[in-house]
């Protein structure tokens, strides 16, 4: 039997990592990439979080077998990106760009008058979600956006399941306080 000279067992090492790499940018770049949207509301930024994400996988390749739930983690690194990013700007840029809206709006079938209506309710929805308070609108982003458990949404804000679980009862409590007052004003 014939032992391997160690820069095969290297190259072999670095090509799985790739593989492994690719595999995760395959299946949740889509993901990460809504979350990052969620909190930035601007295309470029929210791929330069997904980017950079990525590349803090890349550096730390040796610890991803140590991983249990890849999507939490990764999930969790772009919240952490996202979230410096918003305390270094201390601004939110919201979007007025017509084609970033048909980009983000389902309009298949739809007329134009129909379009516009569900661009205007979902830039109202979003402005209701930016006038939670943050622990509430951090909860309720990765619910209602990412789908995410209470037992991933405590994983990725290091918090406990019953926090998230209150938190989240809050915040869909003041939604519909926000959503019913502005219906009222109409």
């Amino acid at each position: 039997m014939e032992i391997p000279d160690s820069a095969a067992v290297d190259q072999a090492r670095n090509h799985a990592d790739e593989a492994a790499l690719a595999a995760l940018v395959d299946q949740y770049a889509g993901a990460l990439y809504r979350v990052a949207f969620s909190v930035l509301r601007n295309p470029a930024d929210a791929e330069d979080a997904v980017q950079e994400a990525f590349l803090r996988v890349l550096r730390h390749r040796d610890t991803l077998g140590e991983v249990r739930d890849h999507r939490v983690w990764l999930i969790r690194i772009v919240w952490n990106i996202v979230l410096d990013r918003k305390r270094r700007a201390k601004t939110r840029p919201e979007t007025d760009d017509v084609e970033e809206l048909a980009r983000v709006l389902p309009s298949a079938g739809l007329s134009a008058e129909q379009v516009a209506a569900a661009a205007q309710h979902h830039a109202h929805v979003l402005a209701c979600v930016d006038q939670l308070p943050a622990k509430e609108r951090e909860v309720l982003q990765l619910s209602a956006f990412e789908e995410l458990s209470s037992v991933e949404i405590a994983a990725v804000l290091g918090i406990t399941e019953s926090s998230v679980r209150s938190r989240l009862f809050r915040a869909r409590n003041l939604m519909a306080g926000l959503l019913n007052h502005a219906r009222s004003l109409r």
